[in-house]
């Protein structure tokens, strides 16, 4: 646990979000969760789209490379979606 022996500087995240500009990103992401889960079908009635449940949904161009909803998307394990473009995914060193 990282803040067990001191408060969590909220303030301080808040201010590192604000200066990383990440609401648009995250909005532009909990839009797209919402209209899956409008249009979708939900069988066992949790709020979540069935085919939503446990994925991720992927960005076909990715929101950091400038991309928005309307350029599509792919529903994802989640393994599979995290582990694409980071500095992880960049192939076997030599």
């Amino acid at each position: 646990m990282p803040y067990k022996n001191k408060p969590r500087p909220y303030k301080k995240e808040y201010i590192q979000q604000q200066t990383r500009e990440e609401l648009p990103d995250r909005m532009e992401r909990q839009r797209l969760r919402r209209k899956v889960d409008k249009t979708g079908k939900d069988v066992n009635h949790d709020g979540r789209a069935d085919k939503r449940e446990g994925k991720d949904l992927a960005h076909k161009v990715a929101l950091s490379k400038g991309g928005t909803n309307k350029d599509g998307y792919t529903i994802q394990s989640a393994k599979r979606n995290r582990s694409q473009g980071g500095a992880m995914s960049k192939g076997k060193r030599k």
